[in-house]
């Protein structure tokens, strides 16, 4: 088989990239290493930006997003039993976020660009990427069925993560690593529960931060600052539901969480980390398979649809006009965005996070909160960081 592009991994980013170069005439294949079913009902990230929902809606693949979304225009911080909301919204020209579940997104992503007669492989193993340098990379695995496949493509587009192949394709050497291990890991609890908020909270605490980030109408999304080390079943659905309560506490309020059934809880090793460049020879990797950034600000689903924006308008001009000027300026295009993200995200980790072992760092994110919800300047930089850039 010969396709122009060929996807390695059906996530925002691949399937981003899919249906933009797909509604151009650029024909493509892409593969998943999962189940359709699994990849459609696995849940991520919840929060998209505005730039994210204006790509998606220009392609003609927002409607059920805006339809059935939660939009957001203010977020709200607790800390010493206080709380404050920042109108983010507000200050930033009435754009908001969106709450809308990364599988929805998917699910919405893969219909589109099956409908439109696009081809995915569901399933598959076994893949190897050879001959990246040369103007025909190929692409072998193995299908569900059991059968060897292989294809030739212009380009291959690396989308399958940070443990995936793609990356690990790439000779050893040929690429700079940044990483960073910010000492902090957050239980991740999902929870049958209605939100117990109308604006996500930010909790810093004495025991450690705790987030309510909201998913739907009967969803909630939980997180608790747990020691580097801890393992999900250290912590008993009663021990979860008492450490919630606590660290969102509030004096002289009538604020009560919502408890529900815990369906979901797992450890989130906060870290970071970004390769340079984001390329090789015809491979060029996209999302979490050339950065991972903390949860912290929601910015890892955007910044792999935007990946796939600016991918996918350097293949449209190269297939266009010939031009590789969008393909050579790839990498530097991205990295300026994601280096933005990971700035503002570290800033936010050392804002709402208590620090064990210094309590110097601890008092420094109270005098950072404190700044926060006096000063209009602080609090406009953090509205335009937290919303994400326009373009």
């Amino acid at each position: 088989m010969k396709r122009s592009v060929a996807v390695i991994g059906a996530g925002p980013a691949g399937l981003t990239l899919a249906n933009l170069i797909q509604q151009s005439g650029i024909d493509c294949v892409v593969l998943e290493r999962a189940s359709r079913s699994h990849v459609e009902t696995r849940a991520r990230a919840g929060v998209l930006e505005h730039r994210s929902v204006m790509l998606l809606q220009s392609l003609g693949l927002a409607d059920r997003l805006l339809a059935e979304a939660d939009r957001h225009g203010t977020c709200e911080f607790r800390v010493n039993g206080q709380a404050f909301q920042v109108a983010f919204s507000d200050l930033y020209e009435g754009r908001q976020q969106y709450v809308y579940p990364q599988q929805e997104v998917v699910k919405d992503l893969i219909g589109a660009f099956l409908d439109a007669g696009g081809d995915i492989r569901f399933s598959v193993s076994d893949v190897e990427l050879r001959n990246l340098t040369s103007s025909q990379p190929s692409v072998v695995w193995t299908s569900a069925d059991g059968v060897r496949e292989a294809i030739t493509a212009d380009f291959v587009a690396g989308c399958d993560g940070f443990h995936g192949v793609s990356r690990k394709s790439i000779p050893e050497g040929s690429l700079t690593e940044f990483t960073h291990q910010h000492g902090i890991e957050w239980l991740s609890i999902l929870a049958e529960a209605p939100p117990s908020t109308k604006a996500v909270i930010y909790a810093l605490h004495a025991d450690g931060f705790a987030g309510h980030m909201l998913r739907s109408s009967t969803i909630s999304r939980f997180y608790l600052q747990v020691p580097v080390g801890t393992k999900a079943e250290d912590w008993s659905d009663e021990q979860i539901w008492e450490a919630l309560h606590k660290r969102f506490a509030l004096h002289d309020s009538s604020w009560t969480l919502t408890e529900g059934k815990i369906i979901e809880k797992r450890v989130l090793d906060m870290r970071s980390y970004v390769v340079e460049p984001m390329s090789h020879g015809r491979l060029y990797l996209l999302g979490d398979a050339a950065h991972i950034i903390t949860p912290v600000g929601g910015k890892g689903m955007n910044l792999a649809m935007n990946d796939a924006a600016t991918f996918g308008r350097a293949l449209i001009d190269f297939y266009g006009t010939g031009s590789e000027t969008g393909l050579k300026t790839y990498s530097e295009d991205c990295l300026r965005s994601v280096w933005r993200a990971q700035e503002f995200s570290q800033w936010m980790v050392n804002m709402i996070h208590t620090d064990m072992q210094s309590p110097f760092f601890g008092r420094l994110a109270q005098a950072r909160l404190e700044h926060l919800s006096q000063s209009p300047a602080y609090q406009a930089s953090f509205a335009e960081n937290y919303v994400g850039p326009i373009e």
